[in-house]
């Protein structure tokens, strides 16, 4: 699988090997076969634009997803999940307003984008339950399997 990692920010320091670690253990726990996704680390000027630009919302967010295929279930064809887009600002503002690691924020921010391309959704009270169910199972194996993302000393 290709995972494609660009890091536009500057707030967190990012690991290009933990996020590729993290995407294909949220892949593989779905069950998915996926050949490429591509992961966007953003400061919260980009998110605001692109809140704005695609949902006409110039507020800041955690994440936005931007799935391509549309069927990840069929093996034969070029599976290109599509784009998740991150704000590491975000992650730092909740982390530390709810006395949390901003790692393990950002990581629950990588799922969540995930889950959406995946074909989870969150608008309905629903499918809003089947997203936090899911991102709980996810948040609860990458901590088993030490696959959250955490700052790399130097």
């Amino acid at each position: 699988m290709e995972i494609s990692v660009l890091n536009l920010q500057e707030s967190l320091s990012i690991s290009t090997c933990q996020v590729q670690d993290l995407v294909r253990e949220v892949i593989d726990l779905e069950g998915l076969q996926v050949d490429e996704v591509a992961l966007h680390f953003v400061p919260a000027s980009i998110i605001c634009d692109l809140h704005k630009q695609y949902f006409d919302d110039p507020t800041p967010t955690d994440c936005i997803s931007f799935p391509v295929s549309s069927d990840t279930d069929d093996s034969e064809e070029y599976n290109t999940l599509g784009d998740v887009f991150v704000c590491t600002d975000v992650a730092i503002a909740y982390a530390r307003s709810h006395n949390l690691d901003p790692y393990e924020e950002l990581s629950l921010y990588i799922v969540h984008g995930l889950l959406h391309l995946i074909g989870y959704d969150d608008i309905s009270e629903e499918d809003c339950s089947e997203m936090r169910a899911a991102e709980a199972r996810h948040m609860e194996n990458l901590k088993k399997r030490v696959f959250l993302l955490k700052e790399e000393k130097l």
